[in-house]
């Protein structure tokens, strides 16, 4: 298990024809990697995320409870087929793509649940929920139906809580802590798609 990118992004206009009533909006889901394996440098992690990231709707993103979003590489692949075969053209969506701040290599959202501790270097974070998708996801994909893909694949990533701040480096091992192990985040993804009753994302 391993840390394989630390990504950033700014507030800035994300535009799309992906919400009637939004032709333009802000967000940071437009993130690059500032630190991975190909050049691995120091960052710094604090309460609230990443030195430097920002979130442009704190109601549902950032804060002490969603201050690290989590995205695994294993996904990568899924979508990378999806999107090619929507644009007809070859994709390869490159690190930090989803709007997360950490990208992940072996863990999933079937191994991960609310209240394990994960141990990062001298880090520790607690996971907290699910990321909930929403149209700003279909916008930053460039596909409608990406928001409704990520809730029946279940491939939603999840959020973390710092519970010490320091510095990390891409290419740091992760050590899971088990914690009560009541729900997954594949569990909460689950009971999310039943409630939001879109059971067929392909439309």
């Amino acid at each position: 298990m391993k840390l394989l990118s630390i990504s950033t992004g700014t507030v800035a206009p994300l535009f799309g024809n992906h919400h009637p009533n939004y032709p333009s909006v802000a967000s940071a889901i437009n993130k690059r990697s500032i630190s991975n394996t190909q050049n691995p440098t120091s960052i710094k992690i604090h309460s609230l995320g990443v030195t430097g990231d920002e979130q442009a709707d704190l109601s549902v993103h950032g804060g002490m409870e969603k201050a690290i979003y989590v995205y695994p590489i294993e996904h990568y692949a899924f979508w990378n087929k999806l999107l090619s075969q929507e644009r007809k053209v070859a994709v390869d969506l490159p690190l930090g793509a989803f709007g997360e701040n950490f990208t992940f290599e072996g863990l999933l959202e079937t191994m991960i649940y609310v209240g394990d501790q994960l141990v990062i270097g001298d880090l520790e974070f607690t996971v907290t929920k699910l990321r909930e998708p929403c149209f700003k996801f279909n916008a930053k994909m460039g596909y409608k139906g990406a928001a409704k893909a990520m809730l029946q694949s279940g491939f939603s990533g999840w959020y973390l809580r710092v519970n010490r701040p320091g510095f990390v480096t891409a290419g740091a091992s992760i050590q899971l802590i088990p914690g009560q192990r009541v729900t997954s985040i594949a569990d909460q993804s689950q009971a999310l798609l039943q409630r939001r009753n879109q059971r067929d994302l392909w439309e």
